[in-house]
């Protein structure tokens, strides 16, 4: 299968210009407000905008309201929504009532967190693996930090599955090859500092992406 890749975090033009010309198959915006890459509803309107059919706008959350989620949506056109800190129950609630694809985040330390994927069968369309972070961490993702990837080794995956968490353009390569994931979300490994994305950076993820088909 091909290799697809989400750039996620964008905030402006240049770099929803660079994720696209790349082949990024996703593009991922941020509505949780204490993340440096949090984008308002006009931001994201004229960022969606720049999106063609073939790419996949997803939003990013944390907790949302249904009113955060109903002017999110409409705003970025958004095709999927992406819940960190969410239940079963409420996934499959939003999944429902906003009718778009549920990417449900498991945060990864140990082989035991796996388990929770399997609460999201028929709740979620997609599971994404990111990195625990710390308990007090102000952020769930978007911090550089990666997991054991051997943990995904013979493990059952219930869902259709993407791979995040410290990957950039000098491994992403690496994983792909040790995990088997067919898609991959990077937000800070395109970074020059927390929140400000690099055209050069995305380019050269995505190009270590295409290399690994």
């Amino acid at each position: 299968m091909p290799i697809t890749a989400k750039i996620c975090g964008l905030s402006t033009p240049e770099t929803v210009d660079a994720a696209i010309g790349g082949g990024a198959s996703h593009l991922g915006f941020n509505f949780f407000p204490p993340s440096p890459r949090a984008v308002s509803f006009d931001t994201v309107a004229g960022l969606a905008a720049r999106v063609p059919p073939h790419v996949t706008r997803v939003g990013v959350y944390v907790d949302p309201d249904d009113e955060l989620l109903e002017r999110s949506i409409a705003a970025g056109q958004l095709d999927a929504v992406q819940l960190h800190r969410v239940t079963p129950d409420r996934a499959a609630a939003v999944r429902a009532r906003f009718a778009r694809k549920l990417w449900a985040v498991v945060a990864v330390k140990s082989r035991t967190d796996l388990d929770q994927a399997r609460g999201y069968a028929g709740a979620a369309d997609c599971i994404l693996y990111d990195a625990r972070t710390p308990d007090d961490a102000a952020l769930p993702g978007g911090m550089g930090v990666r997991f054991d990837w051997t943990l995904l080794e013979g493990f059952r995956h219930p869902l259709p599955w993407a791979l995040s968490g410290g990957l950039d353009a000098s491994n992403v390569g690496e994983a792909i090859h040790r995990t088997g994931a067919t898609l991959v979300d990077v937000s800070s490994g395109v970074e020059t500092a927390p929140g400000v994305k690099d055209a050069g950076l995305i380019a050269a993820f995505l190009k270590e992406v295409a290399s690994a088909f």
